[in-house]
């Protein structure tokens, strides 16, 4: 068994419920939807919610299971891959989160808790350049995001797009992982575009 994907947060902030539904499919939109095996794209994944829409996610069903400040869905969205609701004391605050975790590892929910509470005991709020990206990715509409598709080189097919303003140029659609650091300050909201990155340990 392969170990699931690496852990990342996929929204700086505590999402609405609004954000939140419709952060549990980020990747509605990827080419060959119901085509392969997608858990790798979705295992890892988390951000942080509300008290209420922790407490709302419990009551829509009999979860799977409850292990302490923990619960898992009993609906898996794809394969082994799950949603798994987590209420962790940080700083000395509880605060909640979501993340995706593939339940065939065994140790993919504990390893989240642990990669959770580590990213947020930060002591100043900051960024990494995956995190700004995934949330670009998250915060935008469906019609201004996308994958490229066969018009675009062969080594770009199916990697995410985002529409770009140039203003006089006018708009331009660039690969995500391709943006330049002026290009995703101008993506992000403002209050966030001057955190620092983090410093390496």
């Amino acid at each position: 068994m392969n170990p699931s994907p690496a852990t990342r947060k996929v929204f700086q902030g505590v999402a609405s419920r609004q954000q939140m539904f419709r952060m549990f499919d980020r990747h509605a939109q990827r080419p060959n939807r119901w085509e392969g095996d997608v858990s790798p794209l979705y295992a890892g994944e988390w951000f942080e919610i509300g008290e209420a829409e922790h407490d709302y996610m419990f009551e829509i069903l009999p979860p799977l299971w409850i292990r302490g400040a923990m619960f898992a869905m009993r609906e898996f969205l794809t394969g082994s891959v799950t949603s798994v609701f987590f209420a962790l004391r940080i700083d000395g605050v509880i605060r909640h989160f979501h993340g995706y975790c593939d339940l065939s590892d065994k140790g993919a929910v504990e390893r989240m808790r642990v990669d959770v509470v580590a990213r947020e005991i930060r002591p100043v709020r900051a960024m990494t350049r995956e995190e700004r990206l995934e949330h670009i990715w998250s915060i935008t509409a469906d019609d201004y995001r996308g994958h490229a598709g066969d018009r675009w080189p062969e080594g770009a097919r199916g990697k995410r797009t985002i529409v770009l303003y140039g203003g006089a140029a006018g708009t331009t659609l660039k690969l995500l992982d391709e943006l330049t650091d002026d290009e995703i300050a101008a993506k992000l909201p403002v209050q966030l575009r001057h955190l620092p990155s983090p410093i390496a340990a």
